[in-house]
């Protein structure tokens, strides 16, 4: 179970926990010289929200869209990181 939990994590928790929050770090040190703060985000996702509920329908057609557009970059990163590692022997 616990190999089946590492392979699904892509390492064992612990280290997957400590790339997670060194990404993080470093994520938002780009954040903050682009001169967002964690304030900024919390309002965004706020007014996201209230579009959301009074947009109805149509909000779900702007997030396909955003999602979609974020797809072609992330997945494509997704899958050649699984496969430099995989060629690792992981």
């Amino acid at each position: 179970m616990a190999d089946n939990v590492g392979r699904w994590l892509g390492g064992s928790p612990m280290a997957v926990l400590g790339r997670l929050i060194l990404a993080s770090i470093l994520v938002g040190v780009i954040l903050a010289a682009l001169g967002l703060d964690p304030f900024d985000i919390v309002r965004s996702a706020e007014r996201l929200f209230r579009w959301f509920w009074n947009m109805g329908f149509d909000a779900f057609r702007w997030l396909w869209r955003y999602f979609l557009l974020g797809a072609v970059i992330v997945i494509p990163i997704w899958i050649i990181m699984r496969l430099i590692n995989g060629a690792r022997g992981r």
